[in-house]
């Protein structure tokens, strides 16, 4: 009978006394597989150290880099689970050479991520935060400097167009806003259109937009993609949301753009150096609203994110491909097929 397929959860999971910070990360789908064994890192690392891994199958993981030097010696391990659809903190060439296969979890993101987001266009068009603050300070009489604009008749600018922008579009779908413009260079004109979008390049999409929002992934490519250049050709009226990954906006140019009023506010999920953990200097202003990586954050989105990354493990454990894998080259190599024969039930 072969032995049984080991997972492991990073530490920030949990908290000091061993139980879960969330409601429900999906353990349940685990626990259904009595082939499965589960268990916990004992501390919280940054970067997931070597030893750390020893002995596990998979690893699911929510923070923490997934390094070279994290699978140096992973003999028995065979996958990473991203909690999540962002993969930059995972070296996912070093995974492939060491035959380990990296997968995210593919659609469980979309609709969270897509409420924050219209909840932030709305927030954003309708001065929340300045209203807000005229009531806590006693200045109700202010109020008729902060006039606001509904989504109607406005054009969404969507920068890349996956799973969470394509809901976003059927999410205000019935609020009359202008067709939308979307820029993102692995689609075509047909697949946009389809989506209910017309394709552009990026700076129409900038000059065009009342709201550019980013949901693209960070890349070689997209950093920086979002720089003083492209900041200069939005509309005064504009406003930038940003909850894909730090390092695709340009921060310092985004701080003076929003100085010198070339837009009218931001919105920001995520940062170029995660934590923050002193105000950043866009603090300093009053148009922008800031989330600390968790705008997002539901118990319905844990609990999808977790039975897919939970599912993925039972199903390499069961000799199964799991979706959202990021290196499909590795099932392709002999090695890795030896590893994953020899830990799972094949």
């Amino acid at each position: 009978m072969p032995a049984p397929f080991h997972v492991k959860l990073t530490a920030d999971f949990f908290d000091a006394t061993g139980r879960t910070k969330y409601e429900d990360i999906g353990l349940s789908v685990l626990g259904a597989a009595p082939h499965l064994r589960q268990a916990a890192f004992n501390e919280h690392r940054p970067e997931i150290g070597a030893d750390q891994v020893t002995g596990a199958n998979g690893v699911i993981v929510l923070t923490p880099r997934v390094t070279a030097q994290t699978v140096s010696q992973a003999r028995d391990l065979v996958a990473v689970g991203r909690f999540g659809v962002g993969y930059d903190s995972v070296d996912v060439p070093a995974c492939t050479a060491a035959d380990v296969a990296v997968f995210i979890t593919t659609g469980a993101v979309d609709r969270p991520v897509a409420e924050a987001t219209v909840g932030w266009m709305i927030a954003l068009s309708h001065n929340v935060r300045a209203k807000d603050q005229l009531v806590r300070t006693g200045k109700w009489d202010a109020r008729s400097r902060y006039m606001g604009s509904e989504l109607r008749d406005r054009t969404l600018g969507l920068i890349g167009l996956g799973g969470i922008a394509r809901t976003v579009l059927q999410l205000l779908a019935n609020w009359g806003m202008n067709p939308p413009l979307v820029f993102d260079p692995f689609v075509d004109e047909a697949t946009a259109a389809k989506a209910g979008a017309r394709k552009v390049s990026l700076d129409e999409l900038m000059r065009g937009s009342d709201f550019v929002s980013i949901h693209c992934p960070l890349t070689e490519q997209t950093r920086g993609l979002i720089g003083a250049a492209q900041l200069a050709l939005m509309r005064p009226t504009a406003y930038l949301l940003n909850t894909a990954r730090g390092g695709i906006v340009d921060e310092a140019a985004l701080y003076d753009a929003l100085k010198a009023g070339q837009l009218a506010g931001a919105a920001l999920d995520c940062f170029a150096q995660e934590p923050v953990t002193a105000p950043p200097r866009l603090a300093e202003l009053e148009n922008v609203l800031f989330a600390p990586h968790c705008i997002a954050w539901t118990n319905e989105l844990f609990r999808d994110i977790g039975r897919a990354a939970c599912q993925g493990m039972v199903d390499l454990s069961l000799g199964k491909k799991p979706r959202g894998v990021v290196n499909s080259a590795v099932f392709e190599k002999p090695s890795f097929q030896e590893k994953w024969r020899r830990v799972c039930r094949l």
